[in-house]
């Protein structure tokens, strides 16, 4: 169930580049869900747009394999 500060949407995405997010996510052990995200907000920042971090538990107890921390 999604948390009460979250957005759900259905989402329509080609099979083999969800397959690949669900990959990824095993192996970063993240659930397919939060590795959406994860790749939404790189992307974002790449294009310059900044957000507030993520809330959360598992934002928290996560480190970020690309920063090193």
């Amino acid at each position: 169930m999604a948390s009460p500060e979250k957005k759900s949407f259905p989402l329509r995405i080609d099979p083999a580049l969800w397959a690949e997010v669900e990959r990824l996510a095993a192996t970063e052990l993240r659930s397919a869900n939060a590795q959406a995200e994860l790749l939404l907000r790189e992307a974002l920042a790449r294009r310059g747009v900044k957000l507030a971090p993520p809330q959360g538990r598992a934002s928290a107890a996560r480190k970020d394999p690309e920063s090193g921390s």
